[in-house]
C-alpha cells in the first residue's frame, strides 16, 4: 500500500510547522512532506530549527498520529563554487541531525547545481554525496532525489543514471509528475511525455512520486507560455490538482497499478491557497482510490 503525503506548503504562511500537523491529520493526512519554509529548512539555507520546535513538532505528532515521513530540502550541493557546495553540505548535516531527531525515515531532495554548467555540478554532486554516505548511514536514513527544472540534469533518463551511479539500496529516484513534460526533454518541436517509458527506465530505483497535475509548456510551438525576453534561460510549469492538467492520469495510474508500486506518494499542490482544503482532501481520496494506501 501507498503512502499518501501532504506537502503542505500552500499553509506556511500561516501556519508553524506543529499547526500544520494538525491541519494535516484534520484533512485526512497521516504522513507529511515538508517542503522548504524560512523557519525550518530554507532553500539554500542554514536551517534554523532549536530543540524547541522540535519538541512542539514531536508532541503535535503525537497527538495527532500523523508524522513527518518526509523533509524536502532544496541545497545546492551541487554547486559549481566549492566554497558553496561546502556551506550546503554543512546544511545537510544539519538536516539529517533534525531527521533523526523527528524520526523523519526519508528525505526528498533535488540534484540542483547549475545547467550551464552541467558536467562541473555533476562532479561536485558525486563529491558531496560522497561526503554524506557515512551521515546517511549512520542514521539509517533513506534519500531520494529528483531532476528539477533547472537542475544540472533535467531529464528522467539522465537523473535515473545518476542515482545509479551513487550505487546505494538507501538512495533512489523521485518521479515528479508536474515535471513530466521537462524529465521528457520536451521541447516545441517534440512535444508530450511518454510517462510510461520514463517509469519503466526508473525501474527498482523509483520509490517516490511527487503528484500534482501540469500544462504542457511545449505544446502549440512553444506559445502556451509567452516569456520575455524570448529566448530567457527560464523554466516553467505549475503543480495543479488532478485533471487541472494535461497529464493522462487514467494511463498513470495503470501503469503505477501495473508495477505495482507501494512507496510514498506526496500531494504537492502550489499556488490554489483560496481552495487549499478541498483540493488536498480530493487529492488524496483519487490517490487512493486509484492505488489504494494510507
Amino acid at each position: 500500500m501507498v503512502k499518501v503525503l501532504l506537502d503542505p506548503s500552500m499553509y506556511h504562511p500561516q501556519l508553524t510547522v506543529a499547526q500544520e500537523v494538525h491541519k494535516s491529520a484534520e484533512l485526512g493526512f497521516r504522513y507529511i512532506e515538508l517542503s522548504p519554509r524560512a523557519d525550518f529548512h530554507e532553500w539554500h539555507h542554514y536551517p534554523k530549527v532549536d530543540r524547541h520546535q522540535i519538541a512542539e513538532v514531536k508532541q503535535a505528532m503525537r497527538e495527532t498520529g500523523t508524522r513527518i515521513w518526509t523533509f524536502n530540502p532544496v541545497f545546492d550541493w551541487s554547486s559549481p563554487d566549492e566554497e558553496e557546495r561546502q556551506a550546503q553540505v554543512r546544511n545537510w548535516r544539519r538536516l539529517l541531525e533534525i531527521a533523526d531527531a523527528l524520526e523523519v525515515p526519508m528525505i526528498a531532495a533535488e540534484l540542483s547545481g547549475d545547467p550551464n554548467r552541467s558536467r562541473r555540478s555533476e562532479a561536485q554532486f558525486y563529491r558531496s554525496i560522497e561526503e554524506l554516505i557515512p551521515d546517511f548511514e549512520r542514521y539509517g536514513i533513506e534519500c531520494t532525489v529528483e531532476a528539477h527544472p533547472y537542475d544540472f540534469a533535467e531529464t528522467n533518463e539522465r537523473a535515473v543514471q545518476i542515482v545509479r551511479g551513487v550505487d546505494r539500496d538507501w538512495f533512489n529516484y523521485e518521479f515528479c509528475f508536474p515535471h513530466s513534460f521537462h524529465l521528457a526533454g520536451g521541447s516545441p518541436g517534440r512535444p508530450g511525455a511518454d510517462l510510461r517509458s520514463m517509469l519503466d527506465y526508473a525501474g527498482d530505483r523509483l520509490k517516490h512520486l511527487h503528484m500534482a497535475d501540469v500544462f504542457d509548456h511545449t505544446a502549440n510551438v512553444g506559445n502556451r507560455y509567452i516569456v520575455n525576453p524570448p529566448g530567457i534561460d527560464a523554466r516553467v510549469h505549475q503543480h495543479n490538482e488532478i485533471g487541472n492538467g494535461e497529464i493522462d492520469w487514467d494511463d498513470a495510474f495503470a501503469a503505477l497499478r501495473e508495477r505495482e508500486y507501494d512507496g510514498p506518494v506526496s500531494v504537492c499542490v502550489f499556488g490554489w491557497e483560496e481552495d487549499a482544503d478541498a483540493i488536498n482532501r480530493r487529492m488524496r481520496e483519487r490517490i487512493l482510490s486509484e492505488l489504494g494506501g494510507e
